[in-house]
């Protein structure tokens, strides 16, 4: 992959993630929509960053000079992660995707662990599982929340990059590999929030429309006081989104419950000699 083919691979995970929100979104929530023009500016950036720091893991594939298909991976200290995957509507079926995948996998040779995110799509589930992947269901915590449940959170405290040290001691004890690089870019995407505190420590990633983007956390505890943070940043008239959360975080259900958020299921967390992170909320890109 190079600098050049971002626009058209932008384009086709656009096309390809919108057209299977289209066929899997729960009746109760707002319509999906295609990717906004913020968030293609988001991706475009992601898929540069992945560029210059994993070359050897972002690949195309190519018929008469067109890009069809993509596959994006990273590698972070011993752990693999398969960032973006999908292929052209008109080009499926031609074992692109195997070919694309296997070419991303051999990227994580010697890596103990390997993560990612996976879409609801039944054929490329299937592929997954036969290339070793074990198949966690995620829930997303959806709904408004409202001024009068939100608790007082105390120890909670802007985060800066004097605190990466600290992300990446807990990115090691819950997921089993530091951020690293990725930190720079999700802290410019989003707030940083971090509690350091006799009482525990954490971090998470805030959205711009409240809720986290990925959290890490060395108690149960400190991981509900920054998701609880996390909130108290939402519009009370509009929902707020918590997704990919594991059945290993049940403390992020308790939340839900009090914060009276719905809890849908929605896509897998793919993993290989690992055990669904906890407590941690993975982003969708860098886990």
């Amino acid at each position: 992959m190079q600098v050049d083919d971002l626009p058209a691979c932008e384009s086709i995970t656009r096309a390809a993630y919108f057209e299977v929100d289209r066929a899997t979104f729960q009746r109760s929530w707002p319509d999906p929509e295609p990717r906004s023009e913020a968030g293609r500016t988001d991706w475009l950036a992601k898929s540069r960053h992945k560029l210059a720091t994993d070359p050897g893991g972002c690949w195309v594939a190519e018929e008469d000079g067109v890009v069809v298909g993509l596959a994006t991976s990273l590698r972070r200290e011993l752990m693999w992660i398969l960032c973006s995957f999908a292929v052209a509507p008109e080009a499926q079926g031609r074992g692109l995707g195997t070919l694309l995948l296997e070419a991303a996998t051999r990227y994580g040779a010697g890596c103990l662990r390997g993560m990612f995110v996976a879409s609801q799509d039944q054929g490329a589930l299937h592929r997954y599982r036969k290339a070793g992947f074990d198949l966690h269901p995620q829930m997303v915590l959806w709904g408004p929340v409202s001024r009068q449940v939100l608790p007082v959170v105390p120890h909670v405290r802007e985060g800066t990059a004097a605190d990466r040290e600290l992300c990446d001691s807990l990115d090691r004890r819950t997921r089993g590999a530091a951020h690293g690089a990725d930190h720079a870019l999700l802290a410019e995407q989003f707030r940083l929030i971090v509690m350091d505190h006799s009482t525990g420590q954490g971090y998470a990633y805030v959205s711009r429309s409240g809720g986290v983007q990925c959290l890490a956390a060395d108690s149960r505890k400190a991981a509900r006081e920054l998701l609880w943070e996390s909130l108290a940043a939402s519009d009370p008239a509009t929902p707020v989104e918590i997704p990919r959360v594991t059945s290993a975080n049940q403390w992020a259900l308790d939340v839900a419950t009090a914060a009276r958020l719905g809890i849908h299921t929605r896509n897998f967390l793919a993993t290989r000699h690992l055990k669904p992170p906890a407590p941690y909320i993975p982003h969708s890109t860098f886990l």
